[in-house]
């Protein structure tokens, strides 16, 4: 299975502290890490550790920083060939504080904001070679939609992961394959008039919601509601965890598993992340998200 991310390359600064502040207040932090990130870069690193054959499109700054995540995604064997280098644009950053076992995030995009059409016209040969495409939200919202109306115009199965949370046409959800929002962005996109049961029901086997530590949830297509528990976790940082799920569930789906199988696994995968530092850094390998499900 061959699958493409188009979305975010990011260098996360992370902070760990032993809460989050509050607003106004000034906290002494306990360490400072700058560690590989980016939804779209967590989800390709995420695949490549499990197994899959990924490639990662996108872009970033002639900085030290885009040098170091190009070697990252190089190192755990995630294809860059087609990462765009741009002169005068810092590479993206994510300053993120990690306390109490939950974090705060602050996105400043940077190069990611340059993954316009303009790039997308230049990769559109290169994306018809994939199985499946991810999306996510950190590139230009026109961007995402224009990759997923091509992909549905040449049939790629698309995931689209709608966060950080913003409004998606309804077309839009009608031509991807599957779309993965928490509660809350579930709640901006499709409106709270139906129930989470009721909504699923709407969309079976393409909607699924995240919901934490409650686990994850789907509709089969026989109309029965889905929900795989999450497994118990020793928690250190959640960070990356919901991008461990999504790349986890694709490269299941990609696999042919049927939608219960795929959920469960990146479950697993999912729960296994948050116990370790950092979002890529914590993401298991598939012989340890196999041993855990045994």
């Amino acid at each position: 299975m061959k699958l493409a991310v188009v979305g975010s390359i990011n260098t996360d600064m992370t902070v760990t502290a032993e809460r989050i502040p509050l607003k106004g207040e000034t906290l002494m932090g306990d360490s400072l890490s700058y560690i590989p990130g980016g939804k779209g870069a967590n989800q390709a690193v995420a695949m490549a550790k499990l197994g899959a054959e990924v490639e990662m499109f996108g872009c970033v700054g002639n900085d030290d920083n885009g040098r170091r995540m190009l070697d990252n995604l190089n190192r755990v064997g995630v294809k860059t060939e087609h990462i765009q280098v741009l002169e005068g644009v810092p590479t993206g950053i994510a300053m993120i504080t990690v306390g109490e076992s939950d974090n705060t995030i602050i996105v400043v995009p940077g190069a990611n904001g340059k993954v316009d059409k303009a790039y997308v016209d230049g990769i559109k040969d290169e994306l018809v070679k994939y199985d499946m495409v991810v999306l996510q939200h950190e590139i230009p919202l026109e961007t995402v939609h224009y990759i997923a109306e091509f992909c549905y115009e040449k049939n790629i199965p698309v995931v689209l992961n709608p966060a950080p949370a913003a409004e998606v046409p309804m077309d839009i959800i009608d031509k991807v394959t599957y779309v993965t929002p928490n509660e809350h962005e579930a709640v901006l996109i499709f409106g709270d008039e139906l129930s989470t049961e009721n909504l699923l029901k709407k969309y079976p086997e393409k909607l699924v919601i995240t919901q934490g530590s409650r686990g994850v949830s789907t509709c089969l297509k026989n109309g029965e509601v889905l929900t795989v528990p999450a497994r118990k976790a020793n928690v250190v940082d959640t960070t990356g965890a919901g991008d461990t799920l999504n790349g986890a569930f694709s490269v299941r789906i990609a696999a042919g598993d049927d939608m219960k199988s795929a959920l469960t696994y990146a479950n697993v995968a999912a729960s296994l992340s948050t116990e370790k530092f950092g979002a890529q850094t914590g993401m298991p390998t598939a012989e340890e998200v196999e041993k855990e499900m045994k």
